[in-house]
């Protein structure tokens, strides 16, 4: 019978690979270095079987997304990620394969990013797990933030939007299958999305404002507006889609518009740019990631979020707050 430590030894102990690194395990807590040119950035998610993610969800996939999203929110900022802790609450008896295929995907998204993991805790409950990362940007630069936002500049998003929201319609029945490399691919983008810290680093000096989609556009986008006492226009007809989106909601009788307006769990980035940055922007993006910056809209002084058709009419969005647990 295992316990959590010889549990831990097996699937979660690895060397740091970071020199930053001073101390990973084996005390009550952990030591690392940060440079002292260096402001700390943190940020910590919790996710629940059954609230953020299906019980039947593959557990490398877990794995991957508990790390992500936490990244996400450092290349908001445009933080280069550096640690991170993990709390894990498993059940009785302990699912060792599951905690085996869950270590794999979280550390090779890890090793991707260069993240070490340095410590946390394991305990036996319903299955849920909290993640916080550590990240350093340099003091004197500051952070991208969620204010900042100036009339005029330009709204853009990374990648491509609804993805995820497809995926899951898809995943909850009542929709049309979608062919087969196009749900791989939703499906991908559903479960293990990749944090654009690339495109973070690349934005932070060039973007005034932004944020991480992770509760669809409109509630994102608001949480901008607010913090900076702004509104924003938003052109529908220039929304990034991929074509997997299009196919399946096409096939599926689902709107893909509504999809990438709503739908949350893309974890693209959405900025605000100021126009005469927005080519250098582009240019950053690209060869960060090799990823699309496209701009969706703009920054106006009227508060509140409006929508403009093809014919360029303007009506405002359905009312949208993003999830909330008690509300």
């Amino acid at each position: 019978m295992s316990d959590e430590f010889s549990l831990i030894e097996r699937h979660l102990r690895r060397p740091a690979g970071r020199s930053d690194v001073l101390l990973a395990g084996g005390d009550d807590a952990a030591l690392v270095a940060v440079p002292a040119d260096s402001l700390l950035v943190v940020t910590t998610d919790m996710l629940v079987a059954g609230v953020h993610f299906e019980a039947e969800a593959p557990a490398a996939a877990v794995g991957h997304k508990a790390l992500a999203v936490n990244l996400s929110d450092l290349a908001a900022m445009g933080a280069a990620p550096a640690w991170v802790s993990l709390a894990l609450t498993l059940p009785a008896p302990a699912p060792e394969d599951w905690l085996a295929d869950f270590a794999e995907g979280f550390y090779a998204l890890a090793d991707a990013a260069g993240v070490a993991l340095i410590g946390g805790d394991l305990t036996q409950g319903p299955l849920s797990l909290c993640v916080q990362a550590l990240g350093l940007l340099p003091a004197a630069a500051g952070a991208l933030r969620r204010e900042g936002a100036n009339v005029g500049d330009l709204v853009c998003v990374t990648g491509t939007l609804g993805d995820a929201a497809l995926a899951l319609a898809c995943s909850l029945g009542g929709a049309k299958t979608p062919a087969d490399a196009d749900a791989a691919f939703l499906q991908q983008r559903l479960q293990q999305p990749w944090p654009r810290l690339g495109a973070g680093v690349a934005l932070r000096p060039l973007a005034s404002a932004g944020i991480d989609v992770s509760d669809g556009l409109i509630a994102d986008l608001g949480h901008i507006c607010r913090a900076s006492g702004v509104g924003a226009i938003i052109e529908q007809a220039q929304l990034p889609l991929s074509a997997a989106a299009r196919a399946t909601a096409g096939a599926a009788g689902l709107d893909v518009l509504e999809a990438a307006l709503y739908g949350g769990d893309d974890y693209e980035l959405c900025v605000t740019v100021p126009p005469a940055a927005l080519a250098a922007a582009q240019r950053a993006v690209a060869a960060s990631e090799f990823l699309g910056l496209t701009p969706i809209g703009r920054i106006v002084a009227e508060p509140g979020i409006r929508l403009q058709a093809a014919d360029g009419g303007l009506h405002a969005p359905r009312p949208q707050v993003g999830y909330r647990h008690f509300g």
